[in-house]
């Protein structure tokens, strides 16, 4: 009976210890995914006995003595967005390179964030980086019991810091170099509109139409989605106008197929096309859009900065912003 329960245990840290023979604090040091001090003879040795022993590392009791569980909450309303896809490949694979991973939670309303709050449905993590709109930042701290918030969608307050593109550069140069290519009126196809990001995005688009007196003829609503920009397109409310921006990349692919005869050999025809995110895709033929992009590397560089040093997020610091620029390309 003795021996039986004995096999159906699983190896422990003084198993791996004892078997390398080394201390156990020694052993732990070693299969710490940070950087501790253990000489390169006893690590091996210890990854050598917790291979064969199949020793895999207990997070609860470890955060237990380090207050880390090495998990980052992400807080997203939804990841279906092309643009999505570009920016959390990226951003996953720099968060698992500082020895942490990532857990998604999908909130797709405000209601959401409530139901979460009511059922007291809380994850112990280390930080918590909100992309999504429904979710502000006291709500954040209290859900998860936990300070370490860094806003990523526009919306902060004075204890949770936030880092953003600097949108109103990139939409500048776009509308110029509209303006220097003799448009005079534009459609605006929007994304969610309650979202304090795309309200600024709007306003700062409007501001530089205004600027270079270019005439606002239509403003449609999407919803960032390939298939709102498609559904746009083909309404009745399509109107015929000299350039069209578009607030994300997805949306501006979607016109485009619509209106693939306005486009013979992705060169403009009946009117110009501009979108946002600069997204991969842009980059090959079959969707040239003129767009404008910000330095991904640069952006999740500044989360790292906040999941690493988070004392550099001072007051006066607390709003940081990472600037944008036009990409042209062959449909404007």
């Amino acid at each position: 009976m003795d021996s039986s329960r004995k096999r159906r245990t699983s190896p422990t840290i003084a198993d791996v210890a004892e078997l390398a023979g080394v201390s156990r604090a020694i052993a732990s040091r070693a299969l710490s995914s940070e950087s501790r001090p253990v000489s390169a003879d006893k690590r091996a040795r210890v990854l050598e006995a917790a291979e064969k022993l199949g020793f895999k590392p207990n997070l609860l009791a470890r955060s237990l003595t380090t207050k880390t569980v090495n998990l980052i909450a992400v807080i997203v309303n939804h990841i279906h967005d092309f643009s999505d896809l570009d920016l959390f490949d990226l951003l996953i694979g720099e968060i698992q390179s500082i020895g942490k991973q990532v857990i998604f939670l999908r909130v797709g309303s405000v209601e959401r964030v409530e139901e979460f709050l009511r059922n007291g449905v809380a994850y112990h993590v280390d930080a918590v980086l909100v992309f999504s709109d429904f979710a502000d930042a006291a709500k954040v701290r209290k859900m998860f019991r936990n300070d370490d918030v860094l806003m990523l969608n526009g919306m902060h307050d004075g204890s949770s810091p936030s880092v953003v593109p600097d949108e109103a550069i990139g939409i500048a140069e776009a509308v110029a170099d509209a303006a220097s290519k003799g448009v005079a009126t534009a459609a605006l196809v929007t994304g969610r509109v309650s979202s304090p990001v795309e309200q600024s995005r709007i306003a700062a688009y409007k501001a530089e139409m205004r600027r270079h007196c270019i005439k606002l003829v239509a403003e449609l609503r999407g919803d960032y989605s390939y298939a709102s920009g498609r559904q746009v397109a083909q309404s009745d409310e399509w109107p015929s106008v000299d350039a069209v921006f578009c607030t994300s990349d997805a949306m501006a692919m979607g016109v485009m197929d619509v209106h693939r005869d306005a486009f013979p050999q992705n060169q403009p025809g009946r009117f110009k096309l501009y979108g946002f995110d600069n997204l991969s895709l842009t980059d090959f033929e079959a969707y040239p859009i003129s767009s404008i992009g910000y330095d991904k590397k640069a952006y999740i560089g500044e989360i790292l900065r906040f999941l690493t040093r988070p004392e550099e997020f001072t007051n006066a610091e607390a709003y940081v912003t990472v600037p944008t620029f036009f990409v042209p390309r062959t449909t404007s």
